[in-house]
């Protein structure tokens, strides 16, 4: 797998396994505009729990939960600076070698690390790994069962023979990964539990704005926004006809995504064939919806409705009117008309003295 910059960017792949995980990924990078010479991301479980840049040259948290590490290591972020501090230069120099070993000196140039461990609480077993990149190739790889560096690009071959020879440090590396690493995991996953073990399922609707427009699959208020969400044709995943968008914020800390499927070519009898999955890291079961017309919400309905309450409200004035108006002319007849003997006498009633 390739190590590029926009991994810690972008976001991490969905995780299907309960397993838990502690990556660190090193970026140093020559000649981009506004971006700092050197970045450091780490993460547990793919949620960012610290970061450091060469411009602020200080670790800060990236949860609250991870304020925690303080109450038991009060200068860990301390430490943590001065340690991704001291290896600015290094990487500094390393892209100046590797740029006359690829002989390509001018230009961007990216040099990455992406190393840590995975952790299965269940089985309690343990998996490290270290890797390193350059202009988002693969450059060299740590082979823990053999100890043993793996070059897959000829520029890479004098590292390998070099660092294979030190096994002092490959003896530690080991021993970090397999050791180290996930004792500071578990650590991290108790700090971290409430929120790293929350999952809010989602409500899936289907929207669409006219009978010819794509079939938009929507997700919302799920949590974490480690998920998937794809359309489907026999089972199979659809890239054809399909416009996936951004996993978006919510106001309440959730999360929502869509999908767009074009349906203009799809016949109606094939509509069955199709379904929308809504896959949430660490959640077995996927939400699955039929394409089905009956469960698709349109404003072709909202429009017909809005339709109806106008004809409604408009007969509602009509009426009004006509009631209005017929009481002024009703008024108008009873005024000029001469009063009944009933009436007359009421009225000279009224006139006469009270005793």
């Amino acid at each position: 797998m390739k190590i590029l910059i926009l991994v810690f960017l972008v976001g991490i792949c969905r995780v299907t396994t309960v397993t838990h995980s502690l990556k660190y990924f090193y970026v140093a990078s020559s000649q981009v505009p506004n971006f700092p010479e050197v970045v450091v991301v780490g993460m547990v479980d793919d949620v960012q729990i610290i970061h450091y840049d060469s411009n602020t040259r200080t670790a800060v948290p990236k949860q609250d939960w991870m304020k925690k590490v303080i109450d038991d290591d009060p200068e860990y972020f301390k430490r943590s600076s001065n340690i991704f501090m001291g290896q600015e230069q290094t990487f500094k120099d390393n892209i100046e070698r590797l740029k006359q070993r690829f002989n390509k000196c001018g230009g961007v140039h990216i040099y990455q690390v992406m190393y840590g461990c995975e952790w299965d609480d269940e089985m309690n077993e343990v998996k490290g790994y270290r890797q390193y990149g350059y202009d988002g190739e693969d450059f060299i790889s740590l082979d823990l069962n053999t100890e043993t560096w793996i070059a897959p690009k000829q520029q890479a071959f004098i590292t390998k023979q070099k660092w294979d020879n030190n096994k002092a440090r490959t003896a530690y590396l080991k021993d970090y990964h397999t050791r180290i690493c996930p004792k500071w995991l578990k650590k991290y996953v108790n700090y971290g539990r409430r929120s790293l073990m929350r999952k809010d399922l989602p409500s899936v609707s289907l929207l669409q704005k006219t009978p010819s427009s794509p079939v938009t699959c929507h997700a919302t208020g799920f949590y974490p926004d480690r998920v998937d969400l794809f359309w489907r044709k026999d089972g199979e995943e659809l890239h054809e006809d399909v416009d996936k968008g951004e996993i978006l914020p919510n106001h309440d800390e959730t999360f929502q995504m869509s999908v767009d499927l074009k349906i203009l070519s799809i016949p109606a009898e094939d509509w069955k064939k199709y379904d929308c999955v809504f896959q949430l890291s660490g959640v077995k079961d996927d939400i699955i919806t039929k394409l089905n017309k009956s469960l698709i919400r349109t404003n072709e309905v909202n429009r017909l409705s809005r339709t109806i309450r106008i004809f409604v409200a408009a007969q509602v004035v009509v009426l009004a009117v006509i009631t209005v108006v017929g009481f002024i002319v009703y008024e108008k007849i009873r005024i000029r008309r001469p009063p009944s003997p009933v009436e007359n006498r009421e009225v000279q009633e009224e006139m006469l003295p009270k005793a």
